[in-house]
């Protein structure tokens, strides 16, 4: 059986203020079969959704939902999943796991105490991911009338995997010594990141223009990932990330370059090569100067959320200087937020004394410059 894709197409003919019309087609069976077209749609989302009404109501009409398969599902879903192509492809990859279980079942065959043993049989590692990317494509079969409920999720549990331990460096003097086995890109790349919490496609992608020296800011909006420049994890917006002393040594450390932009490109000007700089030079370093256990590239990242906890900065803040969820923040770095609390009641307190208007004034002083900051972040998005 073949499963019907519709496709939306612009029209040669315009409205009468000369604007593109759009319409949809698709056939009702397979190749051969009778070709239905509409036209005359104001739009292109207006055409997506009456195609997408038309091919329900064919699906209904000719049964689909008792005779489509897991693995024509899946292709169909795919096939018209916007997402970037990294994304489709890990999806993909995560849903072999079931269609290789349940691929020619039909979706009123599939049961849930049938999911759920698979589900055991996964590899820890990708049990949660497999299981979600399955309840993903039965609930757009839900949504699409093929079926009632989703049997991936009901009587389905799928706990998250434990995360693996956070390993934090233990302190600056620490970071410094592996900094100081490094050539001097390297080195200051990595006190770098430790200073600023940025994820290493992020600080692979930093230019000169990102950099603002007297506002003491790095403007992060791209990241390099998989051989591809995009747009950050913060969709649509560019967040500005404070630079303390020890990031602008850094930056004051790197050789000057005339033959790139880039802040911490490769000796020849490309973007860094982060495989070859985990194996090459990351590693080494780290056991030269007697590190135990190993760290991670990704765990600079960890050391800058550990040590600004402690230095009290608040997890609200903290997870707009690392472009995360307030959730993720907590989950992950909440237990240290205590070592933040003196602080906190230190400024309430102080607050509430009228007497101690200085550090008051302060604080006020402090929020009124964030506020700056955070002004001059947004305008750079726009």
């Amino acid at each position: 059986m073949m499963v019907q894709l519709g496709q939306v197409v612009q029209m040669k003919s315009k409205t009468a203020g000369g604007e593109a019309l759009w319409g949809y087609r698709y056939r009702v069976g397979g190749r051969g079969s009778r070709r239905v077209q509409r036209g005359g749609f104001q739009s292109e989302r207006d055409a997506v959704e009456a195609l997408e009404r038309a091919l329900e109501r064919l699906r209904r009409a000719n049964g689909t939902a008792s005779t489509l398969t897991l693995a024509m599902l899946v292709d169909e879903y795919l096939a018209q999943h916007d997402a970037q192509p990294e994304t489709i492809e890990k999806l993909r990859w995560l849903l072999t796991k079931a269609v290789a279980e349940f691929g020619d079942r039909r979706l009123g065959e599939l049961r849930s105490h049938e999911i759920a043993a698979w589900r055991m049989k996964i590899a820890p590692g990708h049990r949660f991911e497999a299981t979600q990317a399955l309840r993903q494509v039965l609930t757009r079969a839900v949504a699409w009338g093929m079926i009632d409920v989703n049997p991936a999720k009901q009587g389905v549990d799928n706990p998250q995997r434990r995360r693996t331990e956070k390993r934090p460096f233990e302190s600056w003097a620490q970071l410094a010594a592996v900094a100081s086995t490094l050539n001097a890109c390297s080195g200051a790349l990595v006190m770098f990141a430790a200073a600023t919490g940025l994820r290493p496609g992020e600080w692979i992608a930093l230019e000169q223009r990102d950099i603002d020296p007297a506002g003491r800011v790095v403007y992060v909006g791209r990241a390099y990932r998989n051989g591809r420049l995009k747009r950050t994890k913060t969709e649509g917006s560019v967040r500005a990330v404070p630079l303390q002393a020890i990031a602008l040594d850094a930056i004051a450390r790197l050789p000057a370059r005339a033959d790139t932009d880039l802040l911490f490109p490769s000796l020849r000007g490309a973007y860094f090569d982060l495989h070859n700089f985990r194996t090459r030079e990351w590693k080494p370093a780290q056991l030269a100067v007697g590190i135990t256990p190993l760290r991670r590239v990704y765990d600079l990242r960890h050391t800058f959320a550990t040590f600004a906890l402690r230095a009290g900065i608040s997890t609200f803040d903290l997870s707009r200087y690392m472009g995360a969820s307030l959730t993720m923040i907590d989950r992950h770095y909440g237990h240290l937020a205590r070592d933040g609390r003196d602080h906190a009641i230190n400024l309430l307190d102080t607050y509430s004394r009228p007497d101690e208007a200085d550090v008051h004034d302060v604080d006020v002083a402090w929020t009124l410059q964030q506020r700056t900051v955070a002004t001059s972040a947004n305008r750079r998005s726009l």
